[in-house]
């Protein structure tokens, strides 16, 4: 196996695209067996597409929108049009993937693009050492679920919500075959070297908590009874701020003062899946960006710039530990909201995977919803992670 990252910020798509193609030494290396290409929407997805399609001839070309940019090995580069892609060339492994949109039914569609991937990688009905996914945001719990109705509960499934530069809805993703603005891009990697993942957050809880008694879907109407407003703005000491007569955005106010939702301990610590509280509505029901459900013990979880910036890094390490062998690449699902949180000190988030990595290739992405496993749980989708994955060789 051999495994290339590579970073343009040429911040135009054609040359972008060039500059790739000869940092992945196309012409010795020949068409990899799998590539992920992720990009700031300051470039058209529709051009990345076609071009990319020409440039690498990949069939398991799988393509996300990340928030600003992207992160690697050679630096950030979140202007708006950074672009980087992560290519594994591997003639023991098997990879496909397939692209659809997400239509009324998102689970179905995930199924079906689940079974094509399988097809297009020329193992049917096998279960896939992982899944990288990228979704548009909104149904990603549907998709998890009829991911896992094809690969099962046990498998890795892995990704990140697609983003834009502004929370407008301006995300796009493609597959081999079409470029989508509501779809999922799904591929499924059969390597011949080992993967370890790491899924957590950079938050703790602070006491507060309570219990959810009103939801519907992913509007979060009532704490104990109380309106979900009220309650965030009292456990947070004021910092999420409540509506008055209109709807009134609270993702920035409420990027360091999520919710937690407790999921298991391992060794004593508790695992939170966090969810970010979006929009407040007048009469104090709040917008998630991931669901819970009546009766779910939600916790006040606190996070601080420090915790944010140092946390990339540690998970990167645990990663490293579980992968045992040498590494020999990596994938990093960094939240976007954590990233625009901290952006001048990225810098800093991202030498502190290079720490880690050292000279291995690693690609970055920064999205509005992350996909991973926590540790013996199965997929889940949660808002504020941080997800660290490694391929490695296998030990002698």
């Amino acid at each position: 196996m051999k495994i290339l990252a590579a970073q343009s910020r040429a911040g135009e798509t054609s040359s972008g695209l060039a500059e790739i193609a000869s940092r992945l030494e196309m012409d010795r290396n020949g068409t990899p067996d799998f590539l992920a290409l992720h990009f700031g929407v300051g470039l058209d997805a529709a051009d990345l597409h076609q071009g990319a399609q020409t440039s690498f001839g990949a069939t398991a070309l799988h393509g996300g929108s990340s928030c600003l940019g992207i992160m690697g090995s050679s630096g950030v580069d979140i202007g708006g049009s950074g672009l980087g892609v992560f290519a594994i060339w591997d003639a023991d492994g098997s990879y496909g993937t397939s692209s659809v949109d997400l239509g009324d039914d998102a689970e179905a569609a995930a199924r079906e693009a689940a079974t094509e991937a399988l097809s297009r990688a020329g193992r049917p009905g096998e279960i896939p050492e992982m899944v990288w996914l990228s979704v548009a945001p909104g149904r990603e719990e549907d998709v998890i679920a009829g991911l896992c109705a094809v690969v099962g509960e046990d498998t890795l499934i892995v990704g990140g919500s697609a983003a834009d530069n502004d929370v407008t809805g301006k995300w796009w993703l493609f597959g081999p075959d079409a470029v989508h603005s509501d779809g999922l891009v799904v591929s499924v990697l059969f390597p011949s070297t080992p993967v370890a993942s790491v899924y957590k957050s950079g938050y703790a809880p602070t006491g507060s908590n309570g219990t959810v008694t009103r939801v519907e879907e992913r509007r979060l109407y009532e704490i104990d009874g109380r309106p979900a407003a009220d309650v965030l703005n009292e456990w947070s000491a004021g910092a999420v701020p409540i509506a008055d007569e209109e709807p009134r955005s609270i993702l920035a106010d409420s990027t360091f003062w999520p919710l937690g939702r407790e999921m298991r301990r391992v060794a004593g610590v508790p695992f939170h899946l966090l969810a970010h509280p979006a929009v407040a509505h007048p009469g104090g029901a709040v917008d998630l960006f991931a669901a819970v459900s009546e009766g779910d013990q939600l916790w006040q979880m606190q996070g601080s710039v420090e915790s944010l910036v140092e946390r990339a890094g540690l998970v990167a390490e645990q990663a490293s530990q579980n992968a045992g062998g040498e590494v020999t690449g990596a994938l990093v699902v960094y939240c976007g909201g954590c990233m625009l949180a901290v952006k001048d000190r990225m810098d800093d988030v991202s030498a502190g995977i290079n720490d880690v990595l050292g000279d291995k290739p690693w690609l970055g992405i920064f999205t509005f919803g992350e996909q991973g496993v926590p540790a013996g749980e199965y997929a889940k989708h949660g808002n504020l992670m941080i997800s660290c994955t490694m391929f490695s060789a296998p030990e002698l």
